[in-house]
Parts: structure tokens; C-alpha cells; sequence
């Protein structure tokens, strides 16, 4: 897949506007990109190739910030996700697309919300809330792609600082990705789609930097929360259509 120079061109393209999102607002790439390359690949293939994407950016914004890692904290949430991850991937593997697309559609349409609204739950503090938080990412990452929203309202419970949450995040990013990619494998791409996928990365990183100047951050994760909104529904909308 996908064999289609339109369809990889509009691949690189999905890649490189969740990449810039990415790093103009420290969050936002599987929510943006994944009802999208759902649409293009989809579900399983889809998910994937997110998987793969974000792990990347996830891997690009740390080699700057890694000593401001909390490896302690991010211990629990790790270890959750880990335990999570195979059962989403074999929930996944099994569902029917059109299921699959629904249940994709939900999780991330619900999310987006739960995140906007700044959602405060007891029951995601301390480290009953990390093991919480990890073990719904976990599964969340492995079959539909989204495992963010889950961890940011960690953060947000937690009373974490965006400052303190971003480079966490891209670690969790580079750990949840690599275990979902263990689970399901790489997606199945032709070379003029790998190519440019990785163009998309690049390119994404380097405008979403320069974005990152010029747009205040509440602007920006409000942007990537409705664009993941929107997407979250139409991905709904065609497993409603296709049933």
C-alpha cells in the first residue's frame, strides 16, 4: 500500500500537517493524523503507520529534552501500558472494519472532549492513577492510535506544567509507540509511500518549529483539538455508513 502516487502524496500530507501540529503544541499528532490515514489505509494499516509516525516525532523532540525526563514518575504508566498494549492489538486484529472505525471514531471524539473540557478525576492521582492512565493509553495506542489523551489528563490531575508534561510525553511517546509496533508489526507500505511519509516527518517538524513562534499554545492545541474533532466524527461517520 498504497501503490497510488494521489493517495501517497495526500499520505505525506496527512503526515507532515500532524507533524507540524505535533510540535507547534507538544500534543495532537495521532488525534489529528490517524482518522485520516484510518480513511486512507485503513484501520489496521492506518494505525500502524501512526504508530510509527508518532514514535518518531516523539523521538525527534526528545533528543533535545531528555534530561528533563521523570523516569520515575513514568515508570507506572509505562509498565500499564506494556500489560495493555497486546490486548488492544489482538482487539483490533479481530473486530470487524466497519466496528473498528466506529470504536475509533468514539475514542477519539471522546478524548478530544474529555481533553477540551479539562476533565478532573481523583482517581487518576498518584500511582493507582499512572497505572490507570497507562493501562487505558496502552490499550487505546495498540488498537485505535490515541494512547495521548488518556496520559495528558494524567498530567492534568496530576497538576503537571505544560513544561513538565511535553518531554514526558515524548518519552511515553517513544516507549507506547515501540511496544505497539512489537505487538501488531510495521505497516505494509510501498517505497514511494515510505518516503514520503519520512518527508512528511521532516518537513512537519521543521514548520511546526518555526509555527511554534509566531502561535500562541492555547491557540494551537484548541486548532488540533477540533481538527481531531472533526476527524474523530467522520471516521465514525464511514463505519456507521459502511454497516
Amino acid at each position: 500500500m498504497t501503490g497510488d502516487w494521489a493517495a501517497d502524496l495526500l499520505l505525506g500530507g496527512v503526515i507532515l500537517v500532524g507533524a507540524s501540529v505535533q510540535r507547534l503544541a507538544g500534543v495532537g499528532f495521532a488525534l489529528v493524523a490517524v482518522p485520516a490515514l484510518v480513511l486512507l489505509l485503513g484501520p489496521a494499516e492506518g494505525v500502524a503507520l501512526s504508530n510509527c509516525a508518532a514514535g518518531a516525532i516523539s523521538a525527534i523532540g526528545l533528543a533535545t529534552e531528555w534530561r528533563q525526563v521523570r523516569l520515575v514518575a513514568m515508570l507506572p504508566l509505562v509498565i500499564a501500558a506494556g500489560c495493555t498494549v497486546p490486548v488492544g492489538a489482538l482487539v483490533a486484529a479481530r473486530l470487524p472494519a466497519p466496528v473498528l472505525l466506529i470504536g475509533m471514531g468514539t475514542l477519539v471524539s471522546a478524548a478530544v472532549l474529555l481533553v477540551m473540557r479539562g476533565v478532573r478525576v481523583p482517581a487518576l492521582r498518584g500511582a493507582k492513577g499512572a497505572l490507570a492512565a497507562g493501562a487505558a493509553s496502552g490499550f487505546m495506542n495498540s488498537s485505535a492510535g490515541v494512547g495521548g489523551p488518556a496520559v495528558s489528563l494524567y498530567a492534568v490531575n496530576a497538576g503537571w506544567t505544560v513544561r513538565e508534561f511535553v518531554p514526558n510525553a515524548q518519552f511515553y511517546g517513544v516507549v507506547v509507540n515501540a511496544f505497539s509496533l512489537m505487538a501488531k508489526g510495521l505497516p505494509q507500505l510501498t517505497a514511494p509511500a515510505w518516503l514520503l511519509a519520512g518527508a512528511g516527518i521532516a518537513a512537519g517538524v521543521v514548520a511546526g518549529t518555526a509555527l511554534a513562534e509566531r502561535v500562541p499554545e492555547s491557540r494551537a492545541r484548541r486548532i488540533v483539538l477540533l481538527l481531531a474533532l472533526a476527524g474523530g466524527l467522520a471516521t465514525a461517520g464511514k463505519g456507521l455508513a459502511g454497516r
